[in-house]
């Protein structure tokens, strides 16, 4: 049932300066491959068959990435490199593009998309998180539950208190095996979070949302944050949060992109 994903890629990446003046953090190597492919390989293999990627001017990389080189593939074809051919495949999926032309946050950069969405469920899925899965994918967790509630549904991992300050952070009642009926989510707490399950960038949502991200004012950071939409929508409708399984890595911080490195490496070899 879930067709389309939105993945925003348009923010200054900050948390990775210096080097994010000139390389958008999407396009951070990861072996041979930059994040936002590993993010685009979690969504086909989830079912996803249309995505809307927000992007902004300096982000022209990563729609040139998702292209043909027409130069190159000529190049390689005439010297019978089939092999390497091969590797620049581009993903069989729909991808659009549209640009976020101030970067006024993550629910401004989702609302883009209300056209796009429109009337159907969507996926959400933010290239700062890499999950690597034994199986399936982390979104297809929440596919899963989405498809038994038929309602919005929130990827969660539970973190080092120490980190909380640095996500969204939820309050709920456990209802089944890694799945919350949540009642509450905080942006960044800076004291007292109320659990330690900490919201990580994947999601799948009612179209709904688009009509609460819409009436929101800036928040935290003086950006339109997503959480406050989802915080709006949990007094007037149920939502939930899965803990997905897998191991996930946070590329904004440079311990978690570095063991990433690290675990793709010895799965290549």
């Amino acid at each position: 049932m879930i067709k389309k994903a939105i993945i925003p890629a348009a923010g200054f990446g900050t948390r990775s300066l210096p080097i994010t003046k000139v390389i958008p953090k999407e396009m951070f190597p990861i072996g041979v491959k930059p994040a936002i492919e590993y993010v685009m390989e979690e969504a086909l293999a989830s079912g996803i068959e249309q995505i809307l990627m927000i992007v902004s001017r300096s982000k022209n990389l990563i729609v040139d990435y998702f292209d043909h080189s027409f130069e190159l593939e000529a190049f390689l074809e005439k010297n019978n490199k089939t092999e390497l051919l091969e590797k620049l495949n581009i993903p069989d999926v729909q991808i659009l593009y549209t640009r976020q032309s101030y970067a006024r946050g993550l629910g401004d950069a989702i609302r883009l998309g209300k056209g796009f969405v429109g009337n159907d469920p969507f996926a959400v899925l933010l290239p700062d998180d890499i999950i690597v899965h034994q199986s399936g994918s982390g979104l297809q967790e929440l596919i899963e539950v989405y498809e038994k509630q038929q309602r919005s549904v929130i990827g969660l991992s539970e973190v080092d208190s120490a980190r909380l300050k640095n996500y969204g952070v939820i309050k709920g009642k456990k209802i089944d095996d890694n799945l919350f009926e949540l009642f509450d989510i905080i942006e960044k707490p800076k004291e007292h979070p109320p659990s330690n399950f900490a919201v990580i960038g994947r999601y799948v949502f009612t179209p709904d949302i688009m009509s609460y991200l819409e009436t929101q004012n800036p928040g935290v950071g003086g950006e339109i944050q997503l959480t406050d939409a989802i915080k709006e929508m949990l007094s007037k409708d149920k939502c939930y949060g899965k803990v997905v399984g897998g191991e996930r890595y946070d590329i904004g911080l440079e311990a978690d992109y570095i063991k990433l490195i690290n675990e793709i490496y010895h799965r290549s070899i």
